[in-house]
């Protein structure tokens, strides 16, 4: 991961982000994990269990990161931008749930 470059905006760090997930079994991992999280959210919010807004974020997180330790061999881009990564992993969800992406 390019340390050195800070971006400053969602559309310039997008592509950098997409690199970051080049690899098919990775960017899987990361739809699972981020389908779940969608899943226990919704849970979440229409029943009395909050705790499960923690459990979401765990487990997306936890799918996303054996994808890069194991299949990336990259750190995640979560490390250094926390909040483009966040946005990175829905758009490219929604990107693959669409089919732009190749699962």
């Amino acid at each position: 991961m390019n340390e050195t470059k800070i971006y400053r905006t969602f559309k310039e760090f997008y592509p950098f982000y997409l690199n970051e997930h080049s690899n098919r079994i990775s960017r899987r991992l990361h739809f699972v994990g981020t389908s779940i999280a969608l899943v226990l959210l919704i849970t979440a919010f229409l029943t009395p269990i909050w705790w499960l807004v923690a459990v979401a974020f765990v487990q997306g997180y936890a799918f996303a990161w054996a994808g890069h330790f194991f299949f990336e061999h990259n750190k995640p881009a979560t490390f250094v931008y926390p909040w483009l990564s966040f946005l990175g992993d829905w758009r490219m969800w929604w990107e693959m749930l669409t089919g732009k992406i190749r699962f």
